[in-house]
């Protein structure tokens, strides 16, 4: 299998997986990236030296130029683009590539009916914090994918944080934790400055307070064998402040809000995938 990893569509998260490989002793020769504007790719040249940038308007012909010899390729365009995407580059492809998707609500069974027959084909689905080393990213391989070409993706996908395998019949359920659940974080701490400024504290150190807290909270659910329970737990004295708070939280239905806006995530990415086929 040819070392070459080309990234068509090279947006944030294509870019954290490849920022990834680099750091981990990827030779930068051996990546291709594939853009729309100039300034894109002068700005993935300058950020990565020594990898190949292609941008220009004549982007079908750049996608199979840089899928053609390659090992991997790796689709990163918008989940509506990805069949056309897929379908320009067929003829392009040898038969033991690689093609993994990172677009969300695209189906393997929509990958593999404008590839070739027998293409090995991974779904999978990351989540922002990939751009930190610190994401998630599940795997779903096709049906022609074998446990090596597997693992070698597994690899790949490593560079943006863990990686876990789930049936595809489980990736919407990923994409409405973890897939969503950054902007869940984010949300939380918006709502915590705002009650820190009704209480009177100045906004400026509300947010510095709510996103260092939300942060730190973060790193330690990062450490080895953290249960979130546990944690929450051994903040919360009997008959203090946290436990009226955490009260208060159940006695709203704040569980339940939140596993209803989960479902509500999945259902919608379920859609997206029949409207997208």
């Amino acid at each position: 299998m040819s070392n070459r990893i080309a990234f068509l569509g090279c947006g944030s998260m294509n870019e954290a997986i490849m920022g990834g490989l680099i750091d981990g002793g990827v030779d930068p020769a051996d990546i291709v990236a594939t853009v729309r504007r100039a300034d894109r790719a002068a700005g993935l040249a300058e950020r990565h030296h020594g990898i190949t940038a292609i941008a220009g308007e004549e982007e079908p012909e750049n996608n199979k130029q840089a899928a053609t010899g390659s090992g991997v390729v790796i689709l990163g365009v918008k989940p509506a683009g990805i069949a056309d995407l897929a379908r320009e580059i067929s003829g392009s492809l040898s038969p033991d590539t690689i093609v993994i998707s990172v677009a969300a609500a695209v189906s393997l069974a929509q990958l593999e009916a404008v590839l070739p027959a027998g293409q090995p084909v991974i779904r999978t689905m990351p989540n922002t914090p990939a751009k930190l080393g610190r994401g998630m990213v599940s795997v779903t391989p096709g049906s022609s994918c074998s446990a090596g070409q597997l693992q070698h993706a597994k690899d790949i996908l490593a560079a943006a944080g863990t990686v876990v395998e789930v049936p595809e019949e489980q990736v919407d359920a990923v994409s409405a934790i973890s897939g969503s659940g950054p902007a869940y974080a984010f949300y939380l701490a918006e709502a915590m400055a705002a009650a820190g400024v009704e209480l009177g504290l100045d906004p400026e150190l509300s947010l510095l307070l709510a996103r260092g807290t939300v942060a730190g909270a973060g790193f330690m659910l990062a450490e080895p064998g953290a249960d979130p329970a546990s944690l929450r737990k051994a903040v919360t004295s009997p008959n203090g402040t946290t436990e009226r708070a955490i009260a208060t939280f159940d006695e709203r239905g704040l569980p339940a809000i939140i596993a209803e806006g989960a479902r509500a995530a999945a259902a919608r990415s379920a859609e997206i995938t029949r409207q997208l086929g």
